[in-house]
């Protein structure tokens, strides 16, 4: 009778310990779902692609999210942080020597950051499914001057929720606060980035 008994309370421990369990990591899943998965319109919270801005647009500032941290690889081989972006506007073009409309884009883009690199504007660019030789030898003969990080994974890419990093080139402008200003999925016109960027720049004063 006593063995049925320590038995018995040996089993109710060991499921108590077991509901424990489940009832602790659903709790752990639905506050990760709480923290993460927001609304982009509430101010400060993180970026969740839910569809492209139309050329030469903003997203409203009331209305933007910020973006995620990521760090990697520069194609001369350089630590790069997103840390350093902080406090500019800035452009984070992804691209590849492979794709045919950045070899028409890659040059105007060049020629803005010619134009507005003083400005407290930043161009990053993000070499995607590439060779690092053919990447840097493309920029190279495109006479881009501006920096690329070298991710042939599309890391980046992914580390912005819901970003379709398969379209390529897409492009994402940030501004002074580290916030998602701009999504444009395509190339991207030189008088729309210019427009853009004009705006920005305008928003801090400068």
């Amino acid at each position: 009778m006593r063995v049925g008994m320590r038995r018995s309370a040996k089993s109710f421990r060991a499921f108590r310990r077991l509901a424990l369990l489940v009832i602790s990591a659903l709790f752990i899943a639905l506050t990760g779902c709480s923290s993460s998965d927001v609304d982009q319109t509430t101010p400060g919270t993180r970026y969740e692609f839910n569809g492209a801005t139309p050329a030469g647009q903003v997203i409203e500032a009331t209305r933007r999210a910020v973006a995620p941290s990521f760090s990697g690889e520069l194609l001369d081989g350089t630590q790069f942080d997103s840390a350093d972006l902080a406090g500019d506007v800035v452009v984070i073009n992804f691209w590849g020597s492979w794709c045919a409309p950045c070899r028409v884009e890659t040059p105007d883009f060049q020629a803005v950051y010619a134009e507005v690199r003083d400005q407290g504007v930043q161009f990053l660019g993000i070499d995607v499914k590439d060779d690092r030789q053919m990447a840097s030898a493309f920029m190279t003969n495109v006479g881009a001057e501006y920096p690329s990080l070298f991710d042939p994974r599309g890391e980046v890419a992914m580390a912005f929720r819901g970003f379709p990093a398969n379209v390529v080139p897409s492009t994402i402008v940030l501004d002074t606060e580290g916030r998602v200003a701009g999504v444009y999925t395509g190339a991207v016109a030189r008088d729309d980035l210019q427009s853009v960027l004009s705006g920005l720049v305008q928003e801090t004063g400068g």
